[in-house]
C-alpha cells in the first residue's frame, strides 16, 4: 500500500498519520514537487523551460507510476534515476527538463530563485 510506509513496527506503534508522512506516494510526489520547484527557479533565472513543460510535470505531481519506476529500478539500480525516467515517461515535453543540472544552477542563485526554492521548503 504505497499510501503508508510499511514496517511490522508501524502496525503497532505508529499513527496512521506517521505512516503517510513517510509512505512511498508522500515521499514521491515530494521529489517531483522538488523538481517542478527546480524548474520553475531554472525559467526565472533564463534557461530555456516553457511553462507548458512546467505544467505538464504539475499535472503528473501526485500519480506515480510505480510499475514502471520499478522496472527502471532493476536496470539502473537507482532509486532516484529511475523514478525522474518514470516521471519523464509521464511528461514527455518536460523530460529533457527534468532535474536538469540543479547544481550549476544552485552556484548563479538570485534572490529570485532563493524565494523559489524557500516557498517549497514552507
Amino acid at each position: 500500500m504505497p499510501d503508508r510506509y510499511e514496517n511490522p513496527l508501524c502496525k503497532r506503534y505508529a499513527s496512521a498519520q506517521m505512516q503517510s508522512i513517510f509512505s512511498d506516494d508522500n515521499k514521491f510526489s515530494t521529489w517531483r514537487k522538488l523538481w517542478i520547484a527546480l524548474a520553475e527557479s531554472q525559467k526565472e533565472l533564463g534557461l530555456d523551460i516553457s511553462a507548458e513543460q512546467i505544467d505538464e510535470m504539475k499535472a503528473q505531481q501526485t500519480n506515480i507510476n510505480y510499475e514502471t519506476a520499478a522496472k527502471i529500478e532493476a536496470e539502473t539500480r537507482h532509486d532516484v534515476m529511475a523514478h525522474i525516467r518514470a516521471f519523464g515517461e509521464q511528461c514527455p515535453k518536460a523530460k529533457p527538463i527534468i532535474h536538469l543540472e540543479p547544481l550549476p544552477a544552485m552556484w548563479a542563485i538570485t534572490p529570485t530563485s532563493f524565494n523559489s526554492v524557500m516557498r517549497f521548503c514552507k
